[in-house]
């Protein structure tokens, strides 16, 4: 599990990684550029990442396939999920360049509404090679192959530092781009990541006897509703999730810049330290996925057990440093006084969550691998956006209790979302069926 899980991980941290360089490299232009960033961000991966999440069907198709040794099988999987990736760019991209002109009408405050705006007309670009990344990525982790996924996000983050580098600032006789720079340099490192990912893939396969495009599958609309059957409820999910932490955002943005750069600040490393249950739950899906394929129910069983113990001990790992070093964690991103005065308070009501988070995580990957995904989409509708959001928008804005009410409403959703999911994979995973029974 930890041969599987270690190099995923990275990975994870390498995405993270993307993002926290684009809010660290503009920090020195101040609250209101770190403001920018996350607006954009925000609201850029919530059509984005729906389209992501519809591929994360592959990690159950292919590593059953996989488990049954039926090579062909993963090939054509992975060109459906490609043909998915297409179909799924040309909307998104038409979501998210209407939203780029929303800000200001939203109330968002003049000085982060209009670099928001351009920002999010910039990152649009890099929405197809995201997506054709996310389904190369789904197939080389559910045939094991791992490590290139790493030494990829090793390589994008370089050319994305910097580009930030260079485009933000205007160095080396470019033009200073400011936040428009930030995005433009993300674009150039998720083309990259796409490339690279394919070419891996196409390498794997030729060193195997497997060669990927020998016989690469046409669209078949049967694989593609199976694909998108399995999909939807997880992309489901990461719309719910996702789509609740950016309302958080925006919501912070109605207050000062000062609060939402320092909700920016704090989500950043709850965001850094939820990637690795993401990758570790990426393994479980894989793990559980091949067991299943397989015909052995109780090696999932115990894959899935096993990828749990990681994910939590990790994050009460985490809850630790959050709790006995607050003021140096915010201060790697500024010194700005009034960011210094509710940052520490913020990060310890990151540190009340992380075990909750880490536990929903890791078993919504590990019911992935047995074809449930409908359950954790559930349960993030029914612990963010019915108890969750609600009780952190009449804590922050009717009790007036600021950025720290909406944290709290976050916190009491993750509570309800792992309880519920961590009984869910005790009775599905006694009693599991076959993706093919779907």
């Amino acid at each position: 599990m930890i041969a599987l899980a270690l190099p995923v991980v990275l990975s994870e941290l390498g995405w993270m990684a993307q993002g926290v360089v684009d809010t660290i490299m503009v920090g020195s232009l101040g609250p209101a550029a770190i403001g920018a960033v996350a607006l954009g961000n925000a609201v850029y991966y919530t059509p984005a990442l729906f389209g992501f999440g519809l591929l994360l069907g592959l990690d159950t198709l292919v590593a059953q396939a996989y488990g049954r040794e039926d090579h062909d099988e993963c090939h054509r999987w992975l060109a459906q999920g490609v043909y998915v990736a297409m179909l799924v760019t040309v909307p998104a991209m038409l979501l998210i360049w209407l939203a780029s002109f929303g800000f200001a009408p939203f109330g968002i405050a003049h000085e982060v509404a209009g670099p928001a705006g351009s920002y999010l007309r910039v990152l649009l670009w890099g929405t197809l090679p995201l997506l054709l990344y996310g389904a190369c990525r789904r197939y080389l982790q559910a045939v094991g192959s791992v490590r290139v996924i790493t030494l990829t996000f090793v390589g994008a983050n370089l050319v994305n530092w910097g580009a930030n580098w260079v485009l933000i600032y205007g160095k080396l006789g470019f033009p200073a781009m400011g936040v428009r720079g930030s995005a433009l340099s993300t674009v150039l490192a998720r083309i990259l990541m796409a490339a690279a990912l394919l070419g891996f893939a196409w390498d794997y396969e030729r060193r195997r006897g497997h060669p990927l495009f020998r016989h690469w599958a046409g669209p078949s609309l049967a694989r593609i509703k199976k694909l998108v059957r399995l999909g939807l409820p997880a992309a489901g999910q990461i719309l719910l999730e996702v789509g609740a932490w950016n309302l958080a955002t925006l919501s912070a943005g109605w207050l000062t810049p000062v609060a939402l750069a320092t909700h920016q600040i704090v989500l950043n490393y709850a965001s850094l330290t939820y990637m690795v249950p993401l990758g570790v739950s990426a393994a479980a899906a894989v793990s559980v996925g091949h067991a299943i394929g397989a015909g052995d129910p109780e090696r999932a069983r115990r894959a899935g057990w096993l990828a749990l113990g990681l994910g939590t001990a990790f994050m009460l790992c985490a809850a630790v440093v959050f709790l006995v070093a607050p003021v140096p964690l915010i201060a790697l991103y500024t010194r700005d006084p009034a960011v210094m005065a509710v940052g520490p308070s913020l990060l310890w009501l990151a540190a009340a969550f992380q075990i909750f988070d880490g536990i929903q995580t890791v078993t919504t990957g590990a019911l992935r691998g047995l074809g449930e995904t409908r359950a954790p989409m559930l349960a993030n509708l029914v612990g963010y956006w019915v108890l969750g959001l609600p009780l952190g928008l009449i804590l922050c804005f009717v009790l007036r209790w600021g950025i720290y009410g909406l944290w709290i409403g976050l916190t009491v959703a993750l509570v309800v979302i792992a309880s519920t999911l961590l009984r869910r994979w005790q009775r599905e995973s006694k009693g599991h069926r076959a993706v093919a029974g779907i």
